[in-house]
């Protein structure tokens, strides 16, 4: 019979040889059949359970196919963890570059999105395939520091041969999952790593404890932008009779009047301006309001062409976007970059593909993927009335441009191809 379960990280701390030693020994028992001396610890003995079982070869370093870079972006741009990069970074990196270790940030399907740290231990995690981009899920490259986490839900150790595949064995890993604070959703996997000579056995509960931080600062965001729209959609509650709640645009509720508080409603993933049947709600009008949307049960849909948008150009450093509908309006400032797009969506009220938009702003229609993040961020606030492929206001929606009077204070800042030709454009008599 094995004994019990084998503490291999705090015999690591005082002799990391033997350690190593007896885990490979430990595992080759194990994976062989045999019965081992010592025990794995249970979380590695019941992974490495799972993965006899999926038929994953712990002799072959499997790896998958790397995410190309705009995909990469594409789905840093879609993480709530991008959120609390700063958290992370402060609580993980300078500690993990002086420990000789690397932090990486993993998404919910294992794929690498972010890793940070000594250049030399990322150096050698290239030779193990822990690449921007790679999918290091359970079930692909055996057991290891970000996709254990993810399939337990809880932070987990992995040194030297508790890793199912041998190529990995040189390796320790300490991962923890990060989940949605509002409903409890996986939403990536926060892990450091390094040699095996540098594993210690606080790693794990550090990497807990700034994994548990980054939750909590989630939760703050999340309430503080509950507060930024319902200060919004006061007013305009106050104007409106009956029913109607202002949800943000996943159905979070932020404000309700005449009608029961409840905490989200369920929304399509493309809802639109207009009249749609919600499965908790039935019949409702709905508007964009902000950063959500304005939902209203309802009998009657709304009038055609109810939302105005007003682009104001007209100061030379201050400029605002402006959304009326029948319940009342709201103002967006936004930044510069923005604010050249938002102009030429007006100028084109047709649309303009990514790469028009891209040769646009920056001469150079390849740069696609900066435009899509940055038109990304536009739709946070906008997400209602501006449509893609190609991005466009929608043909319903009432658009006014206000330029300066001066054309050359239109946009000053701008060196965008498009905007300074409309300047030069405008200032010959």
């Amino acid at each position: 019979m094995p004994r019990s379960p084998m503490n291999v990280t705090h015999l690591a701390a005082v002799d990391a040889p033997r350690a190593a030693r007896m885990l490979s020994a430990l595992r080759d028992a194990a994976l062989s059949g045999r019965s081992p001396h010592l025990a794995p610890r249970p979380v590695i003995g019941e992974s490495w359970g799972r993965m006899l079982r999926s038929g994953v070869d712990p002799e072959h370093d499997f790896r998958s196919g790397l995410l190309p870079p705009e995909e990469v972006l594409r789905r840093r741009e879609d993480s709530r963890l991008r959120h609390v990069l700063p958290v992370l970074r402060e609580g993980l990196v300078s500690v993990a570059d002086t420990a000789q270790h690397i932090m990486v940030i993993a998404d919910p399907e294992g794929r690498v999105l972010w890793r940070e740290g000594s250049s030399a231990v990322l150096r050698k995690a290239d030779g193990l395939g822990f690449l921007l981009g790679a999918d290091w899920r359970e079930n692909t490259v055996g057991t290891n520091g970000v996709g254990t986490p993810a399939v337990v839900r809880r932070p987990v150790q992995v040194s030297g041969a508790e890793h199912f595949v041998r190529s990995q064995a040189s390796w320790t890993c300490a991962g923890a999952p990060i989940t949605d604070p509002r409903d409890g959703r996986l939403i990536g996997v926060v892990d450091v790593s390094g040699p095996l000579e540098t594993m210690h056995p606080a790693t794990l509960a550090w990497v807990d404890s700034v994994a548990k931080l980054a939750e909590a600062r989630l939760r703050e965001l999340h309430l503080s932008a509950l507060e930024r729209l319902r200060a919004v959609a006061a007013p305009a509650l106050a104007r409106l009779a009956g029913r109607a709640l202002v949800v943000d645009r996943e159905g979070w509720t932020a404000a309700v009047t005449g009608m029961p508080y409840t905490g989200r409603v369920a929304l399509p993933k493309e809802l639109a301006p207009g009249y749609h049947a919600l499965p908790a709600l039935g019949p409702c009008a709905v508007e964009p309001l902000a950063e959500g949307w304005l939902l209203r049960p309802a009998d009657e849909p709304l009038p055609s062409g109810a939302t105005r948008i007003v682009l104001d150009l007209g100061q030379p450093r201050r400029w605002t976007v402006t959304v009326s509908g029948s319940a009342g309006s709201w103002t967006h400032e936004p930044s510069p970059r923005h604010a050249e797009l938002l102009f030429l969506l007006a100028e084109h009220r047709g649309g303009r593909t990514a790469a028009q938009l891209a040769a646009d702003v920056f001469g150079d229609p390849r740069r696609t993927v900066t435009v899509r993040a940055e038109m990304s961020r536009v739709r946070r606030y906008l997400g209602g009335i501006l449509e893609h492929r190609p991005y466009r206001f929608r043909d319903d929606a009432e658009v006014q441009m206000i330029l300066p009077p001066e054309p050359s204070d239109l946009l000053p800042h701008s060196d965008a191809p498009a905007v300074v030709r409309t300047r030069t454009a405008s200032a010959v008599p």
